[in-house]
Parts: structure tokens; sequence; C-alpha cells
């Protein structure tokens, strides 16, 4: 979602609205650093995966993790996810953030997504 789109419509919420985002985010949202510690302890057997909400290819590191090859292939991934763990919990929190506008507008009565 553009950066700009976003910075608009929370331009558009009063300081209670946004206090209200920004809380429901922070509980709701996940935490970055919550996510790179299951990665680097859980990571081989797709602990950030699980956490992340991305199940199936969490069950298939698992499985993956438990044969001598299986354990490669998930060693190799288990880099790669270093750099997209990041990615994901932006794009997580972002998602998110844009719903809990949708609600805080319809329950204004002012939500594009929603119109009254």
């Amino acid at each position: 979602m553009n950066m700009n789109y976003a910075l608009g419509r929370k331009s558009q919420l009063d300081s209670r609205e946004l206090l209200l985002l920004e809380s429901e985010v922070k509980n709701r949202g996940k935490n970055m650093m919550v996510a790179y510690i299951l990665w680097y302890f859980l990571g081989i057997f797709g602990g950030h995966r699980f956490y992340m909400g991305k199940t199936g290819t969490a069950v298939t590191q698992l499985i993956l993790s438990i044969t001598m090859i299986g354990l490669i292939v998930t060693s190799i991934w288990w880099i790669v996810d270093a750099f997209l763990t990041h990615t994901w919990v932006k794009e997580h929190n972002a998602v998110l953030e844009n719903q809990l506008i949708d609600q805080i507008m319809y329950n204004r009565g002012m939500s594009e997504t929603y119109p009254i």
C-alpha cells in the first residue's frame, strides 16, 4: 500500500482516534523483535512462520527439518527468511492499520470501504 495514501487517511483522524489506532496496532499487530527471536531460535522448525500466520510453509519447514536433506534445504530457507521477516511484519501491520482506520471511519460514517 502506498505510504502517502496511509498518511492521507491518518491525517483525517483526530488525536483520540490516532491514539486508539496506535494502541490497537501495537496490541494486535506483530512485533519485529518477537519475529526475529523466533526466526533465530526456532526458524529451522518454522517458528517465525507460525507467528506470522504462514502455517502451511511453517509445517513444511517443520517436516523438512526431520530429515538430513530436508535440514539442508531448511537451513538455506532459514537464511532467506532473515531478509523476508522484516517485510512480512511491516506488511501485516500496514494491513491491520488500514483495517482499523476503516473501522474508525465506519464508526464515524466516513469509510470509503463501508459508506453509510
